[in-house]
């Protein structure tokens, strides 16, 4: 159950509730341990983390912080889909 204090406080869960958007996270095993993490939609938001859900925490929160301070054209990017699936290449 949420109890919100006063308007101020509803029309801020409000916002953050209309402004959650799904964004593509590519995990990548770190050969020291770990795994590295970035966000397709957001250059140069990397984070990393000793097990997948401690990277996806910490990316989490990293996308966070910069959509707190983003410009309108970085938002912008949240509504770029990238589209991503697996490709085969031969190794020699």
């Amino acid at each position: 159950m949420i109890v919100l204090a006063d308007r101020r406080h509803v029309a801020l869960y409000a916002r953050r509730v209309a402004e959650t958007r799904l964004l593509t996270a590519v995990l990548t095993p770190d050969p020291d341990g770990g795994y590295v993490v970035q966000i397709v939609e957001l250059p140069g938001v990397i984070s990393q983390g000793d097990t997948v859900e401690e990277a996806l925490a910490n990316i989490r929160e990293a996308a966070e912080l910069y959509l707190e301070d983003a410009t309108p054209a970085d938002r912008a990017a949240l509504d770029v889909h990238p589209l991503t699936t697996a490709v085969q290449v031969r190794v020699a």
